[in-house]
């Protein structure tokens, strides 16, 4: 007994060992195979083992770290016993592994510069876990600031199915002479359907022969007979009524499909798409919802079958171009001044009446004599006398300010007035470059605008008071009047830019552009700046990429100037010293590149057809 005991007891624990390596099925929730769209937990024996067997297989590939066979297997085990947690959390954790390992491969590729190794380790990532949002940004960095980037399509987000029949799957043969309802409840019994008849269902005399037909072969061929259509009320009866447009309005059962479109930007283009659902499929109830870009349909189901094909197939997104718009400016201004201006002007005048001149007409005589009686000079002083000629050299506007040389005595004292003789040697050079650039994104077939710069204000009109008064005088004179607020605009300076891009299938971009760029001018007129202005407009076509110049503009302006003494001046080389030479050069150059690159374009392959069956 204890011999037996003891074989039991060593069973036992064999089996438990055998057990806790073998992986345990548990159960993430109740059964609900019948249920469709459930995940079966009824799993029979030989998926089980096969399972099992793929599980054993990944744990050794895992730890040999061929991980990419590991997750295939673990894959495998989880398809074939999919509420196993043992198998989902390996394969999960098999999953993320490889995705880190992926993006860890791409990152060292991408500091490396192989950018195309790190495009694929990346997309690799993506598609194995392709809720991986640091995945996706990593993509889209490898890809490049002007790759592509792809549209999303349209989407199905809700569905309310349409009612169905289910006749008996049988084939029968029908020979009937009579009444029209005799016939159809007669093909609907036949195929254990109930029919029940409108009242716009005549009854008139009907020959029908038909062999070897369904129950949907029967009823169309029936319904054309009769000039009837039939509509389910449920999984086993019909509603039976007559061809007419009003009683298929009335009785046609309907599916309802929402639709999330993206990449509209616009209400006007919700608005465009069900005017297209609506002449296309002859689709009456279309309902658009701007705030969340959904469409809603209600039509039949085989309508709304091709209608969901042709928005799944629409890329309903803008194609989209990205404009790199580079403004070249350079000013230049050079100034040079140069020569010897020699005294060129001379003039002759009487000393005794010029002093009496510019002492107010008193006799310069009369002066000297007050001067030796008051004792002011001695007439034999020479010093006294140039003092006093010093003096009279001070009066505003004195011919003595200027030097002079003097012959002659008594009242023929005469003195000759030089020139001033200067040298001048002066060079200014000044340049400004300015550089604008603007990146601009636009969509297809919209305007799109970008203005940098300032705004300068202008002055209109100020305001002041037309007549005095007792409360004005008082307020000017307390010094407290303000004034009213004057009246002034805005004008836009800088570069201003509106563009219209199409794109066309083959990646070219036509551009029509209105391009300004507005500065003040250097003077003014009554107190209004100058503005200056350059302005382009025009269309253009470009590849993408492909940069071009659309504006330039060189202006270039030299003048010479020459002063000197007649004869002097026109010598060369003595020029540059007996007279005055000054040149001024002035050089403005502008240039305007644009450079399109398209980031999301239409899918260039063809669409499926799209068919309709009855």
């Amino acid at each position: 007994m204890l011999r037996l005991i003891s074989i039991l007891v060593t069973l036992g624990l064999a089996v438990t060992a055998f057990s806790a390596d073998q992986p345990r099925m548990l159960l993430t929730g109740p059964c609900a195979d019948a249920a469709p769209g459930n995940i079966p937990c009824n799993i029979s024996k030989k998926d089980l083992k096969e399972a099992k067997a793929a599980f054993s297989r990944g744990l050794k590939l895992q730890s040999s770290k061929r991980l990419d066979e590991a997750f295939a297997e673990f894959e495998e085990a989880a398809r074939l016993a999919p509420r196993d947690t043992q198998f989902v959390t390996s394969r999960e954790m098999a999953r993320q592994q490889l995705v880190f390992d992926h993006l860890q491969r791409g990152n060292t590729s991408m500091l490396n510069g192989r950018q195309a190794e790190a495009l694929g380790e990346f997309r690799i990532a993506l598609n194995l876990d392709p809720q991986n949002e640091f995945a996706e940004q990593r993509l889209r960095d490898a890809l490049g600031a002007w790759a592509p980037k792809v549209s999303a399509l349209a989407q199905v987000l809700a569905d309310a199915g349409e009612l169905e029949l289910t006749p008996q799957e049988r084939r029968a043969d029908f020979h009937y002479r009579g009444d029209t309802r005799g016939l159809l409840t007669e093909i609907a019994t036949n195929f254990g359907v109930v029919a029940t008849f409108d009242d716009s269902v005549g009854s008139r005399r009907a020959r029908f022969h038909i062999e070897n037909v369904d129950f949907y072969t029967a009823m169309r061929t029936a319904g054309a007979v009769t000039k009837t259509f039939w509509t389910p009320l449920d999984e086993k009866q019909i509603l039976v009524a007559a061809e007419t447009p009003e009683n298929h309005r009335s009785f046609d059962r309907m599916g309802l499909r929402t639709f999330y479109v993206p990449g509209v930007s616009t209400p006007q283009e919700l608005n465009d798409l069900a005017n297209v659902l609506r002449t296309l499929f002859e689709i009456r109830f279309v309902t658009q919802q701007p705030q969340s870009n959904t469409v809603m349909i209600r039509a039949p189901n085989r309508t709304l079958d091709a209608a969901t094909q042709f928005m799944e197939g629409l890329d309903s997104s803008r194609p989209e171009v990205l404009l790199d718009v580079h403004t070249y400016e350079v000013s230049r201004t050079f100034i040079r001044n140069m020569g010897v201006h020699i005294p060129n002007q001379f003039q002759l005048f009487n000393i005794p009446a010029g002093a009496l001149a510019a002492l107010g007409g008193q006799n310069i005589q009369d002066l000297i004599n007050q001067l030796i009686a008051k004792g002011g000079i001695n007439q034999a002083n020479n010093t006294a006398i140039s003092a006093l000629l010093a003096q009279l050299q001070n009066q505003q506007n004195s011919i003595f300010s200027q030097p002079l040389a003097t012959f002659g005595g008594g009242l023929t004292f005469m003195g000759v007035s030089f020139d001033q003789l200067s040298a001048t040697l002066s060079m200014n050079e000044s340049s400004v470059k300015t550089l604008e650039h603007a990146t601009l994104r636009a969509s297809q077939g919209k305007d799109a605008s970008f203005h940098v710069g300032t705004r300068y204000p202008i002055l209109n009109a100020s305001f002041a008071p037309i007549f005095n008064s007792p409360a004005i005088s008082r307020v000017i004179q307390n010094n407290s009047f303000q004034a009213a607020f004057p009246s002034f605009n805005y004008e836009d300076l800088g570069l201003s830019l509106k563009a219209k891009p199409n794109i066309h299938g083959n990646s070219d971009v036509s551009l029509t552009l209105d391009l300004q760029i507005r500065a003040l001018g250097g003077t003014s007129l009554n107190g209004v700046p100058v503005i200056s202005n350059r302005e382009y407009k025009g269309s253009i076509t470009l590849k993408d990429g492909e940069p071009a110049v659309v504006a330039g503009s060189v202006s270039r302006t030299e003048q010479r100037s020459l002063s000197g003494i007649p004869g002097f001046g026109q010598v060369p080389g003595l020029n540059k010293v007996m007279a005055t030479n000054q040149k001024e050069e002035d050089d403005d150059e502008l240039l305007i590149v644009i450079t399109p690159h398209v980031i999301s374009g239409a899918d260039a392959n063809p669409r499926s057809e799209i068919w309709m069956t009855k």
